[in-house]
């Protein structure tokens, strides 16, 4: 579909809910292909248009597909999984919000359009605030306390919205794997001095493997798997749980329950020091007291160690292909986080696959 043939099927949209004479304004974009508009009605209000065309996304991940036919289907069948589709949007919203917990509400839906008309949680993003001067740390324990609520709240297979049901797939080997394996597929069209041969493709599959395997076997929760300070709005007025606006949450599957605490207390955007983030798993376990510490921790260090290696071959895709050249001031955060987590017990054979294949000047 041309720009101006999309730009008349949300004039359309609009007008048939009402909205036409909203005043649009639109928020800048990011990595993705979805889009936002700030909608003003004549009496002030304030709404949020979310533009996610389908056909921008190959096909999202059928839960019959084998992992042959997942492959074959491309990227979001293989590991992104929902497509970042509007109707996954609209069925996690209403899955939070049956928790007591603050996602937006949907006003209005085209799900075959990509289309929806959204609450307007505002702009006080928990970065932003920070970065204004706002004490971090209560900011932080309240997106954990909204994550143990999450964590212990029954996990539905199927979940459903006002555009209709959605299965929450699984964060399985297959998608963990694949995630993974984004950083020797794009870090050597990057950095050019990098190569990985079928050999070292091989052992780096075998030494991801029983990380990948305690990721698969411990999903049981569901995770918003974008949970960071940038999809986070600090809400006035509430307290606890329900001051965390949560957004972007469209790709949200049933995962590790580690998954959400480590996306958020090792940011690949802002640094969270390591006080803050000990102080924050201790609020997790003191909420979560059937949470056995020393498993998940190592779960925790292996699988925020995977995420943190998909994370680097995302922006090295971003950079390489797409010329995304501001993601490259992201990637040094990300190094260390890695650096970290590898030097933790259970990720020797990950560790020593990084001392063989590559060079410590560009770990950093």
């Amino acid at each position: 579909m041309s720009i101006p043939d999309r730009e008349e099927q949300r004039r359309a949209f609009l007008a048939a809910h009402g909205l036409g004479d909203a005043v649009r304004a639109p928020l800048p974009g990011d990595a993705s292909t979805r889009r936002y508009e700030r909608l003003t009605r004549p009496s002030g209000a304030t709404l949020m248009l979310m533009d996610q065309p389908p056909a921008a996304e190959s096909q999202p991940c059928d839960p019959l597909w084998s992992p042959d036919e997942r492959r074959a289907q491309g990227w979001n069948a293989l590991a992104r999984l929902s497509a970042g589709r509007i109707e996954a949007f609209a069925a996690v919203a209403a899955h939070l919000r049956s928790l007591g917990l603050s996602a937006p509400e949907i006003v209005a839906v085209d799900a075959p359009a990509g289309l929806a008309v959204i609450e307007d949680f505002g702009d006080d993003l928990f970065a932003r605030v920070i970065e204004g001067g706002a004490d971090e740390a209560p900011l932080y324990l309240a997106a954990v306390e909204a994550l143990a609520r999450l964590h212990d709240a029954p996990t539905p297979e199927t979940l459903s919205g006002l555009a209709g049901d959605w299965p929450l797939l699984s964060y399985d080997e297959t998608a963990l794997q694949g995630g993974a394996d984004l950083f020797i597929e794009w870090l050597p069209k990057l950095e050019l001095r990098l190569s990985f041969d079928d050999a070292a493709v091989a052992e780096w599959r075998a030494a991801w493997g029983p990380t990948v395997r305690i990721g698969a076997q411990g999903a049981v929760v569901m995770a918003h798997r974008d949970y960071h300070a940038e999809n986070l709005i600090r809400l006035e007025g509430r307290d606890g749980a329900v001051r965390v606006g949560m957004i972007d949450f469209q790709d949200a599957v049933r995962a590790h329950a580690s998954w959400d605490l480590h996306s958020l207390l090792q940011d690949a955007r802002r640094d969270v020091s390591p006080e803050l983030e000990a102080l924050a798993l201790d609020r997790y376990f003191a909420l979560r007291p059937q949470v056995e510490r020393e498993p998940f921790m190592q779960a925790y260090a292996g699988l925020a160690a995977l995420n943190e290696a998909r994370i680097l071959g995302i922006f090295a895709r971003l950079i390489a292909r797409d010329g995304k050249s501001r993601y490259r001031q992201f990637m040094p955060r990300m190094w260390a986080h890695l650096n970290a987590n590898l030097a933790k017990p259970g990720l020797e054979p990950v560790a020593a696959w990084f001392d063989r294949h590559v060079p410590a000047e560009l770990r950093r």
